[in-house]
């Protein structure tokens, strides 16, 4: 989800107010639920159109592909990652999409793409065995090398990380009884397994979800967390040494169910982060959605009032220590105090929302939808 890219500097007080102003829009309905381990993904749901007026801007992608995998770049710069092995770049703020997908990949399914900039960037497949694989472009696409490519039936890749331009993890779920983590220290062209020497024992069933690109993600050079779900706790794992041990933290998002857990989470740093979750079964309620921490995860806080309804993405506002948005199938939910209390802003369906460091804020999910938030009306 976090792009390396150097960017030019926005004020919070536009982000803020952007969000704000978001436009309701219609309900899509939950889509098919996120791959794990133990499900596959079925079709997605019917998708909708935002209304006009400021707040997210569905920009024309031309495909019908479900975008879970979304790195901000910039303003202009994004890259989305999704179904049928689909890649796509905009280089002009989403008035166009090139479709840069991979030759040969229309059989992947991408959920988690990081980018350094409008050349340069990873994507993930995810599945069991060689299913799961790791790809790089130089060259904005064009063409693409495989630089990983899973040959153990036992593990499942959901998500990755980037601390630099250089140095990165990715996760699998379970594979003799604890998380596998990969690392590469090369900007992906290659990658190693780490010893899980000190990675503490998974739950029984528990498990990542490759919902959106946000069960692992860093703050800073060396911190990282892993989220998770399926067992009788949701927890969240913590890295102070880009991968080599962890701790283990039970949140208060509630699980005990395979469709239940820590869905996505977003640091704005190394001690001040937010988890959000739920139950992704549209009939089912979602209670104590979003969990907040101001220690670096060694504790976590039920939110106070939660959003209202099950959420796989969330992303601080750059330059802004308070305010950030958490979106999912039935909405956009926007918090101005941390992450304590949230309120429902848009009712479009979304799976992961990213912000680029000069305050650009892009979201994705289900037919093809991908956004961005726009700060003023645009003259008609």
């Amino acid at each position: 989800m976090t792009s390396m890219g150097k960017t030019r500097r926005m004020t919070a007080a536009g982000l803020v107010g952007a969000a704000l102003a978001l436009t309701p829009t219609a309900p899509a309905g939950a889509g098919e639920p996120p791959a794990t381990a133990a499900g596959r993904p079925a079709a997605p749901a019917a998708g909708e159109r935002s209304a006009p007026g400021p707040g997210w801007r569905l920009t024309p992608t031309g495909t019908d592909a479900r975008f879970r995998g979304l790195a901000a770049v910039d303003r202009r710069t994004a890259w989305v990652a999704g179904s049928k092995g689909t890649v796509l770049r905009t280089g002009d703020g989403g008035r166009s999409w090139r479709n840069v997908s991979p030759a040969g990949a229309e059989g992947l399914e991408f959920r988690d793409v990081e980018a350094f900039d409008a050349r340069r960037a990873v994507v993930l497949a995810i599945g069991e065995g060689e299913a799961s694989r790791v790809l790089r472009t130089e060259d904005g696409g064009a063409t693409w090398t495989e630089s990983f490519r899973n040959t153990d039936p036992r593990a499942f890749y959901d998500c990755m990380t980037f601390f630099d331009h250089r140095n990165g993890l990715a996760m699998s779920d379970p594979v003799d009884g604890r998380y596998r983590i990969l690392s590469t220290r090369d900007g992906g062209r290659s990658w190693r397994v780490l010893p899980n020497a000190g990675m503490p024992d998974a739950l029984p069933g528990e498990a990542g979800f490759a919902a959106s690109g946000q069960c692992l993600v860093s703050a800073g050079p060396r911190d990282v967390w892993l989220a998770t779900g399926g067992g009788a706790t949701a927890r969240v794992l913590h890295s102070a040494d880009r991968g080599l041990t962890w701790t283990a933290t039970d949140s208060p998002v509630p699980a005990g169910d395979p469709a239940r857990g820590v869905f996505g989470l977003a640091f704005r740093d190394r001690a001040h982060g937010i988890a959000v979750g739920g139950d992704y079964r549209k009939d089912q309620p979602s209670p104590r959605a979003a969990a907040v921490t101001v220690d670096a995860g060694r504790t976590w806080r039920a939110s106070a009032a939660p959003p209202p309804a099950y959420r796989s993405g969330v992303a601080w506002l750059p330059h802004d220590r308070t305010s950030a948005l958490a979106v999912g199938p039935t909405g956009t939910d926007l918090t101005t105090d941390g992450g304590r209390t949230w309120r429902t802003v848009d009712t479009g369906s979304y799976d992961t929302v990213d912000c680029a460091p000069d305050g650009a804020c892009w979201a994705s999910g289900e037919q093809g939808r991908v956004a961005h938030l726009a700060r003023h009306r645009p003259v008609l």
